[in-house]
């Protein structure tokens, strides 16, 4: 039995990585896919596999969010995030409040179920989730404007934290009628504290353990960052905070620091977090009744739309009421407000609790997912190219090369782009005058790979990895800056 459970695993996750190609060449994202796929091979569908366990899917639910954030948070970089951080926590609070408010006022009417009901549905279906805006804006290739991306990144890293707390606060006032609604404020406001405490001081913890750690194989520093995201989730959950907002803002804190084994751990991750969205979605994929669907799809339909065109696009312009991005970026950020795995594991909290109306709220927070990554998620560029907020990413050859510090952060490998208009263009490298400890190691032109000589000329748009100490590779940079 249990070998033929691996099997049966086997071959899901396979199928699932083989037809994530199709996704680029029939403009569905990959998500979608996964998603159908469990539906096949679902109790309703051709492979007729049983299940129905809302614990299990809950509790992979949540280890696969805590591994989506983690890496998501070491992939952002703090520099282009800084400027947006006021709007961004903004939006992944304020704006999942309103989100809340409109989706659960429209979903009490249209369900016929009791407001804190209603707003319980909102909560459930208010934040966009990480899975979906990571993996889509990468399978996408998009390269959009100004700060939409790393607001996209962040908000979706952040807003996690707000859905659940509102969540679990709903069903906990349903459950206690005469509870005011202001009692759960002050949890609110521990969960928060102690989630960025603790993601903030065990994030810098953790990288004074990858340093100073000194592991016998290199392979253990990728195995010592799962057990640091699990610790960092849990440690922080059992002191009554937030653990998704501390594994994010930790994996933030990690990210843009230097450690040993930086770029492999980075690649690891990147592996495990397709791994958790694939491997979610194929069980929310199999948890599904179609059969129920037909029941909710009329009314699921039309707050899936009030999502999309209201409540989304109202929640980002008042967040960002004050502050000067252009409109055509605010609706852009309006239009990537991806649902995905975390709806409808916040779904599973209210049935495992016992809430009348759960399952009516479970079927529908799955049909507005399908919704969201079916319309939304299919219509990125489309969007981005009316909006003229972006451009479709030019891919290009990765540089073979790599370098593993060695943790006393003196010497980094860079890859420098040569700008247009550079006073180094034409120049042969021996002629360059470059730093004695900077070293150019290879080329990336057009496509190709050159192995640079003394002799070889270094022109615009060339792509360098430069060797050498941190402050010669800085001179190196202002050396190929424009003219004048």
């Amino acid at each position: 039995m249990t070998s033929l459970a691996l099997l049966i695993a086997a071959l899901l996750l396979i199928l699932s990585i083989v037809t994530s190609k199709l996704s680029g060449r029939l403009g569905i994202p990959g998500l979608l896919l996964f998603l159908i796929i469990g539906m096949i091979a679902g109790s309703e569908g051709p492979g007729g596999i049983e299940f129905a366990n809302y614990t299990i899917t809950q509790f992979v639910g949540i280890i696969a969010l805590v591994f989506i954030l983690y890496t998501g948070g070491l992939e952002t970089h703090w520099k282009s995030t800084r400027p947006i951080l006021r709007r961004g926590i903004v939006l992944a609070t304020f704006g999942v409040l309103v989100t809340t408010g409109i989706a659960g006022y429209v979903a009490s009417l249209l369900f016929h179920i009791p407001l804190m009901h209603g707003l319980l549905m909102g909560a459930v279906v208010a934040s966009t989730d990480a899975s979906a805006v990571f993996s889509v804006l990468k399978e996408r290739a998009l390269d959009l404007k100004g700060s939409i991306k790393p607001l996209l990144e962040f908000e979706s890293g952040s807003n996690d934290p707000m859905a659940v707390f509102l969540t679990i606060g709903l069903i906990e006032l349903i459950e206690h009628p005469g509870h005011p609604w202001y009692s759960i404020v002050p949890e609110f406001i521990q969960e928060m504290s102690i989630g960025a405490i603790f993601g903030l001081l065990l994030g810098r913890f953790a990288v004074l353990l990858f340093n100073k750690s000194n592991l016998m194989f290199d392979g253990l520093y990728s195995v010592l960052s799962l057990g640091l995201a699990l610790l960092i989730y849990s440690l922080t959950a059992v002191a009554g905070g937030s653990g998704f907002l501390a594994v994010y803002l930790a994996a933030i804190v990690i990210g843009n620091s230097e450690f040993i084994h930086k770029k492999s751990v980075v690649h690891f991750h990147d592996g495990i977090s397709w791994l958790m969205s694939i491997g979610m979605f194929l069980i929310l994929g199999l948890l599904v009744f179609p059969s129920q669907l037909l029941a909710v799809a009329e009314p699921a339909l039309i707050l899936a739309l009030i999502l999309m065109f209201v409540a989304r696009p109202l929640s980002v312009y008042l967040s960002t009421l004050f502050s000067k991005m252009p409109f055509a970026e605010k609706t852009m950020v309006a239009w990537v407000g991806l649902r995905g795995a975390v709806p409808i594991t916040l779904a599973t909290f209210p049935l495992l609790a016992g809430v009348e109306h759960s399952q009516t709220i479970f079927n529908a927070a799955f049909f507005i997912v399908l919704s969201s990554i079916l319309v939304q998620g299919t219509s990125l560029p489309l969007v981005a190219r009316w909006l003229n907020v972006g451009s479709k990413a030019i891919s290009e050859r990765p540089m073979p090369l790599d370098y593993t510090p060695t943790g006393r952060n003196k010497n980094d490998l860079q890859e420098i782009t040569i700008p247009r208009g550079s006073r180094m263009h034409g120049l042969r490298i021996v002629d360059a005058h470059l730093p004695e400890e900077a070293l150019i190691v290879l080329i990336l032109r057009a496509g190709e790979y050159v192995i640079p000589r003394g002799s070889t000329e270094l022109r615009e748009g060339d792509i360098l990895q430069v060797l050498g100490s941190k402050a010669s590779v800085e001179q190196v940079k202002t050396l190929l800056q424009p003219a004048g």
